[in-house]
């Protein structure tokens, strides 16, 4: 059994314990073959045992190979993955007293999100103010590390809003698997983690362990309309 992230996965791999079972059966199966053989031979039967032989062997091979269907039904039992029950992402948010916006429309030719498989890639999103607005300019110039750091926590609430329009219910996000935060700032400015900080907590905050992800922060000379701080992610989902 693993245990990762509050979620309960049992991995079960089905087929060793036949293992025993099918030496003995084989054994017995190659008994029986060798006493027809010298029987046949004896009988100048070699037309015959030419034919069976093969079809003994072919035989043993497909019983080999085949699952019972309780045994299969039991091992899709065992791997079905248990979504813990105090999981819920939107309670978080009402926690906090965050309301998600509704996810604007793309500035330019793109989609705001991309599901592949079990993963959703979400494009870069900004530091959306309540007015419409963005928090623009450079950290380390324009804006302090603690600014930075709230432009971040705003940039997250974006980036929850498109997952959220994505998937439906904040539940199904099994896990925030990587960050890329761009943090636009002065050459000589080298906080970038503390400020995409701002992001990774709120992260954590809304979707606990699931929320803790690999990531990158890493600072630009400029970013689209001047914007403060742009980060994107790869989320995994519950199939």
């Amino acid at each position: 059994m693993i245990q990762l992230a509050n979620e309960e996965l049992k991995v079960v791999t089905p087929g060793p314990a036949r293992w025993p079972g099918l030496f003995y059966i084989g054994a017995i199966s190659y008994c029986q073959n060798i006493l027809m053989i010298l029987y046949l031979h004896r009988h100048n039967s070699i037309g015959i045992m030419k034919a069976i032989i093969p079809i003994a062997f072919f035989a043993m091979l497909l019983w080999a190979g085949c699952e019972s269907p309780a045994t299969s039904q039991a091992a899709a039992t065992e791997n079905k993955e248990t979504m813990d029950p105090s999981y819920n992402p939107e309670a978080k948010l009402q926690e906090l007293g965050i309301t998600l916006p509704e996810v604007g429309a793309p500035v330019a030719n793109y989609v705001n999100t991309v599901r592949v498989g079990n993963l959703v890639y979400t494009s870069g999103k900004g530091p959306n103010t309540p007015d419409g607005g963005y928090i623009t300019g450079k950290v380390g110039a324009d804006l302090t590390q603690e600014q930075g750091y709230d432009a971040a926590r705003l940039a997250a609430i974006q980036l929850i809003a498109a997952l959220k329009a994505e998937v439906g219910d904040l539940k199904k996000i099994k896990r925030i698997v990587k960050v890329l935060g761009m943090v636009n700032c002065t050459p000589d400015f080298g906080n970038q983690p503390e400020v995409v900080n701002g992001c990774s907590d709120l992260l954590v905050q809304v979707f606990g362990d699931h929320g803790r992800h690999a990531r990158s922060a890493v600072g630009m000379g400029s970013l689209p309309r001047n914007i403060a701080i742009e980060i994107e992610l790869i989320a995994e989902v519950y199939p």
